[in-house]
């Protein structure tokens, strides 16, 4: 058996790639140079060049580069035959509002509970639970503007099962709308837009009560009505 010391490029591919294939996690150019005693750039470089040599040889797995690192993943084009086996096993699916809830907090991270209810138009405080739970979604801090609400963002595990580098790389999700009117719905719901306008009207809305409070607390005749012609001497009699 070679040395690690003596294996040449082919070998140190095939090493790459075995060391790949027991990680269930992206390992990085510099962890895995490390194991094989050479620089990260060659690692690196080495990592490329099999990417490409997958991707011309048409295998049923591609290598990418996401969260920071690598990792081995089925080819897009059997998805199908993929998903059909892999939902053979998980009858765990993330159901549609966790998806719901999930897109909104990628889409809008760093968001509240409260921000994520006034997108979706219901509490969602026990999905975002459960995301936090399967590891999807994670507690980025608090937001003392919103007396120290919590504040939430995807982890490195959303990237990875996404195939996502960075929450960079997400996808323009107009680009699945069926219509304008859907594409429209998206760019209300995603932009927040929805939500000022609501607490913009709701705040104006108080204004205007505290207004008349204090007209009524100045004025307090101000709630008698007189009916027809009467004068005040009609009243004194």
């Amino acid at each position: 058996m070679q040395d690690l010391e003596t294996l040449e490029s082919g070998s140190l591919k095939g090493a790459l790639e075995a060391m790949l294939l027991v990680s269930s996690d992206p390992v990085s150019a510099s962890s895995l140079a490390s194991v094989l005693g050479i620089a990260p750039g060659e690692a690196a470089s080495l990592l490329a060049e099999l990417k490409v040599e997958y991707e011309e040889a048409e295998r049923g797995f591609q290598l990418r580069e996401v969260a920071g690192g690598w990792r081995l993943f089925t080819h897009p084009a059997y998805h199908d035959q993929v998903e059909a086996l892999v939902l053979s096993w998980d009858t765990q699916k993330l159901s549609q509002a966790a998806l719901e809830t999930l897109a909104v907090i990628a889409y809008h991270q760093p968001v509240t509970r409260e921000t994520v209810k006034g997108i979706r138009g219901v509490n969602s405080d026990g999905v975002i639970s459960s995301l936090v739970d399967k590891g999807l979604v994670r507690e980025m801090g608090r937001d003392p503007q919103r007396g120290q609400a919590i504040i939430y963002g995807t982890t490195t595990a959303f990237l990875e099962k996404f195939g996502l580098r960075s929450t960079k790389d997400l996808p323009d999700l107009e680009q699945f709308a069926p219509d304008e009117q859907t594409r429209r719905f998206i760019r209300e719901r995603l932009s927040g837009r929805t939500i000022q306008s609501t607490l913009e009207e709701t705040d104006d809305e108080l204004a205007e009560e505290r207004e008349l409070i204090d007209l009524d607390d100045e004025d307090p005749d101000a709630d008698l009505v007189l009916i027809g012609n009467a004068t005040d001497e009609d009243f004194d009699e």
